[in-house]
C-alpha cells in the first residue's frame, strides 16, 4: 500500500506486546520500520509474534498472502538506538516507567534529524514531562494505541503544551493512513481512555476482595449486563496487573484524590509476581 504522507520510514523503540503490534501496522501499510529493543531474546519473540499475527489475517482472508509477505520485508530489528538516526517518526512503546522514557527521550533526541516527530504510546504519563527531556518540545506528543494493536482501532492523540499544530496534523494524518481512529485527549493523568477504564477495574478488584462477588460473577455482570466485550477483571489480566497498578499510581499522585488509590489486593497481586496472562496466572488462570 503506497502513502501520501512524506513520512515514510517508522522508528519504534520497544519489542513489548504493544510495540511489535504498532511496528505491525505500520509495516502493513507500507511503511518501512525498525524496531529497536536492547533485548535480543525479545526482538525475537516480536519477528515471531508478528508472523503469527500476520499469519492469522492471511488465514481469516482479510490480508493476503503476498501483503503478508512485503509487510515482513519491510521491517527490520536491532538492538542499536542509532539505527533509528534515518527515520522520520519515532515512536516509543517501553516500559511504562517515567524515568526510563524520559531517559530514552533524551538519547533519542540526539540522534535523530531536528524535525523527526517523536511520540510515546505512554498509556497515563504526562507528556510535558517527556517532553521537557529534549530540545525539540513542539514534535513530541503522545500517542497511545489500544492492545491488541492490530486489531483496536483507537488512537489516543495527546497533545503537550509546546506540541505544534503542524506535530497534530501529521500524526492525526499517519493515524488515517495505518486505518485507525485518532481521537485527541488533553494532556492530563490518564488521558481519556484509562482516567475512565482504571478506575472500573480498580473498583471491579474493590469487589473482589470484599467479596460482593466472585472473579467471574463481576465479570458476568459487566459483559451480559452492561455488554461490555470483557469483564474488567479478565480485561486487567489481558493489560497485566503491573501495568494497571502503574496508571493507578499515576492518576492517584496526578490528582491527588483518594478515589484512585490503587486497591490493596491489586498492590499484593502484583507483588506476589502474580500478574495476569503473561504469568500464566491474575484473576484468572490461562
Amino acid at each position: 500500500m503506497s502513502t501520501k504522507s512524506p513520512i515514510r520510514k517508522i522508528g519504534v523503540v520497544g519489542a513489548g506486546t504493544m510495540g511489535h503490534g504498532i511496528a505491525q501496522v505500520f509495516a502493513q501499510a507500507g511503511f518501512e520500520v525498525c524496531l529497536q529493543d536492547v533485548r535480543t531474546n525479545a526482538l525475537n519473540r516480536a519477528t515471531s509474534n508478528i508472523t503469527q499475527s500476520l499469519d492469522k489475517l492471511v488465514a481469516k482472508d482479510t490480508l493476503t498472502a503476498k501483503d503478508a509477505e512485503l509487510a515482513r520485508l519491510r521491517l527490520t530489528t536491532t538492538t542499536d538506538l542509532d539505527a533509528l538516526s534515518d527515520v522520520n517518526y519515532v515512536i516509543e512503546a517501553i516500559v511504562e516507567n517515567v524515568t526510563a522514557k524520559r531517559d530514552l527521550f533524551k538519547t533519542i533526541d540526539t540522534l535523530v534529524a531536528p524535525d523527526v516527530i517523536l511520540a510515546s504510546n505512554t498509556s497515563a504519563i504526562a507528556i510535558n514531562t517527556l517532553s521537557s527531556a529534549t530540545t525539540r518540545q513542539p514534535y513530541v506528543l503522545g500517542m497511545h494505541f489500544m492492545n491488541p494493536v492490530p486489531l483496536m482501532p483507537l488512537v489516543e492523540l495527546i497533545r503537550g503544551q509546546a506540541t505544534s499544530v503542524e506535530t497534530v496534523r501529521l500524526s492525526i494524518e499517519l493515524i488515517k493512513i495505518i486505518g485507525k481512529t485518532p481521537v485527541e485527549a488533553a494532556d492530563r493523568p490518564g488521558f481519556i481512555a484509562n482516567r475512565v477504564l482504571m478506575p472500573m477495574i480498580n473498583e471491579a478488584i474493590y469487589a473482589l476482595m470484599e467479596e460482593v462477588g466472585s472473579a467471574e460473577a463481576i465479570d458476568t455482570v459487566m459483559k451480559v449486563g452492561m455488554n461490555h466485550p470483557m469483564g474488567p477483571l479478565a480485561l486487567a489480566d489481558l493489560i497485566g496487573l503491573d501495568v494497571c497498578l502503574d496508571i493507578m499510581r499515576v492518576l492517584h499522585e496526578g490528582f491527588g484524590n483518594n478515589k484512585y488509590q490503587p486497591c490493596p489486593l491489586l498492590c499484593q497481586m502484583v507483588e506476589a509476581g502474580t500478574l495476569g496472562r503473561k504469568t500464566g496466572s491474575g484473576f484468572f488462570k490461562y
